[in-house]
């Protein structure tokens, strides 16, 4: 069956999909790719066995992301046929695709043009430990300075993105009080997903990323961008373990739309 645009009425059958590919995506996080993507895939009986979203942005590119496919269904090419009718869409709309590969997937999107930009590692690790001075909780008068923050470091302005982050867990929001620099955390089907964590030097998004730890409860992942050495060092101390890495890589471009220098920790792979 070729894969055509899914209905946000098969919501549930793509939650069920990247929980069982152990994903910690929400229905929250679906929602996004609904209402402001498209969402493509395979359905077989009723539920989806393979997926694939697109996501514009306003900076002249677009994240593909969430291409899954059930076990059942793998080696049948359904996944590169989804992630080629991305590509597809993100062309006609005017957009250079980018996301963030894992090994397996740079193997595959290698070979279609997708160039590396840097690395990124999840971190996996306890919470706990407090809030350090130096940094408050972030408040809806703060979105707008975040906002402008985050499009210099992704390369994109995303309000209803932060927006709607800062709306699922304001606890989990803060931002220095003195300086530029912000960090939001959105909780996932089996750990509090931290990012994006935005900051003008290093010593800043220590504190900012401190605090997310240290607010947080239970299980925790981030997605760390590999440059910040001194920050892995400080989660290992911590007790945070890697889980997987990444590879940010955009179709035909190996310069990065936004700032890296300004971004610690990445949204998540779904996001950017």
């Amino acid at each position: 069956m070729a894969p055509t645009e899914l209905d946000a009425a098969l919501l549930p059958g793509c939650l069920a999909l990247s929980a069982e590919a152990g994903w910690n995506q929400t229905a929250e996080d679906w929602s996004v790719f609904f209402g402001r993507g498209t969402v493509f895939g395979v359905v077989e009986d009723g539920r989806p066995v393979a997926t694939g979203a697109v996501l514009p942005y306003d900076g002249g590119f677009g994240w593909i992301s969430m291409v899954l496919v059930t076990p059942a269904r793998r080696g049948r090419r359904l996944g590169t046929r989804i992630l080629e009718i991305g590509l597809e869409e993100l062309a006609r709309l005017g957009r250079v695709p980018v996301l963030d590969a894992t090994p397996a997937g740079e193997r595959v999107y290698r070979p279609l043009g997708f160039r590396p930009q840097f690395g990124l590692t999840r971190w996996q690790g306890p919470s706990g430990g407090g809030v350090p001075a130096g940094v408050r909780a972030m408040s809806m008068h703060d979105v707008a300075a975040a906002v402008a923050a985050d499009a210099l470091a992704f390369g994109a302005e995303r309000a209803l993105l932060l927006g709607g982050f800062l709306g699922r867990a304001p606890e989990h929001a803060f931002v220095l009080e003195n300086g530029v620099g912000f960090v939001l955390a959105r909780p996932g089907r089996v750990a509090l997903q931290i990012g994006p964590l935005v900051a003008e030097r290093e010593e800043d998004a220590w504190l900012l990323l401190e605090a997310a730890v240290g607010r947080a409860t239970g299980p925790v992942f981030l997605d760390l961008a590999d440059r910040w050495e001194s920050l892995a060092a400080w989660l290992q101390e911590r007790g945070f373990v890697k889980q997987r890495s990444f590879l940010r890589m955009a179709h035909g471009r190996d310069t990065p739309f936004g700032d890296p220098s300004r971004l610690f920790v990445a949204a998540g792979p779904e996001f950017g």
